[in-house]
């Protein structure tokens, strides 16, 4: 994995970079071969707290999590037990859509990547804004499937193309803690 540790407010010693990839590095573990993959990760200090994102984008799958924390070295920890979580999510949910489905390999079953991100902002009249603006691919597959890559995300709603009907849907967190289901008429 390549790293692009990038630091806001904060100067990126080599004590911490060094940090960062070896603790990320011990994600390589839950991978067969190492991923080919771009590890970004971004820490900003504000205030006297630390925030860390990490992001791993691969082929079949976005690993993502952000934390804050007083101590930038324990946020490093709780993200790397977040990706942790993520990618044994990731691998019971192909394994058990595999043992459902022998004829399919498990990369069939992969989450959505996320594409490039675009930032637009602009004002108008009625000082309506636009302050991000996110691309990326639809993806066919059930809600079941949408719902574990909204959680993985930590995301609040995602958007899917159902697999079924071919159509563009989009399962949400309700405030009761369940989840809803959003599809064209």
């Amino acid at each position: 994995m390549n790293y692009n540790v990038r630091g806001e407010n904060i100067e990126v010693t080599p004590a911490i970079r060094e940090y960062v990839e070896k603790k990320i590095g011990k994600l390589e573990r839950y991978f067969n071969n190492t991923p080919d993959a771009n590890v970004l990760v971004n820490l900003k200090v504000n205030n006297n707290t630390s925030k860390v994102e990490v992001t791993i984008p691969m082929q079949n799958l976005v690993l993502r999590a952000e934390e804050e924390n007083a101590d930038m070295y324990a946020a490093i920890d709780l993200i790397n037990d977040k990706l942790e979580r993520q990618i044994r999510k990731h691998k019971t949910k192909v394994n058990r859509k595999f043992r459902n489905n022998l004829s399919t390999t498990p990369d069939a079953f992969a989450f959505n990547t996320e594409a490039d991100e675009v930032v637009d902002e602009f004002e108008d009249d009625n000082d309506i804004e636009v302050v991000r603006n996110k691309r990326f691919d639809l993806k066919p597959m059930d809600s079941e499937e949408a719902i574990l890559q909204m959680n993985m995300l930590g995301h609040s709603f995602f958007v899917y193309t159902n697999a079924d009907t071919n159509t563009t849907n989009v399962v949400y967190r309700r405030k009761d803690g369940r989840y809803g289901l959003i599809e064209p008429s």
